[in-house]
């Protein structure tokens, strides 16, 4: 059986951010936890990219164009608190549905890094503190499947 891994190792890798303003104070945690992660893994900071957008709403279209131009990987970071209203329900729901199809459609993996959560302790504990930092574990998510998807087209060495 040929198995094929990937591994965590981001040396030569160009990939996307793309983070909300929306609870910057919450998604600058988001943004710093996923370059920590890209640069321990071996990555170059500059080879990062990070476009700013209004909100989590407004990714999708970025996405798109990035994962048109190049990027081996995009990590989408933004934080969605859930409000008196089932806006933040719809919200996350449409980025979700949206980032999968970009990644079908472009072959580039787009990784969801946007915390949702009931309430501001809850993303405040996945931003950083308790329950690590949900933008690190994007990030090792997005050079991971990077790697898979280099060596699925042969740009890479299956382990």
């Amino acid at each position: 059986m040929n198995e094929i891994n990937g591994s965590i190792i981001a040396k030569g890798m160009k990939i996307g951010l793309v983070a909300s303003r929306f609870n910057s104070f919450l998604v600058e945690q988001l943004v710093k936890g996923a370059t920590d992660a890209f640069v321990r893994s071996g990555g170059d900071e500059k080879s990062l990219t990070l476009v700013r957008v209004p909100g989590a709403y407004e990714m999708p279209v970025v996405v798109d164009a990035l994962a048109r131009s190049g990027y081996d990987a995009i990590v989408c970071l933004g934080a969605v608190i859930q409000g008196a209203t089932a806006h933040a329900g719809l919200i996350n729901s449409a980025t979700s549905e949206a980032f999968s199809k970009i990644a079908v459609k472009t072959g580039v993996p787009v990784i969801d890094g946007i915390v949702s959560a009931e309430n501001l302790e809850q993303a405040i504990e996945r931003c950083g503190t308790k329950q690590g930092n949900k933008g690190f574990s994007a990030m090792q998510s997005a050079v991971e499947m990077a790697d898979v998807m280099g060596k699925l087209s042969g740009k890479g060495k299956s382990k």
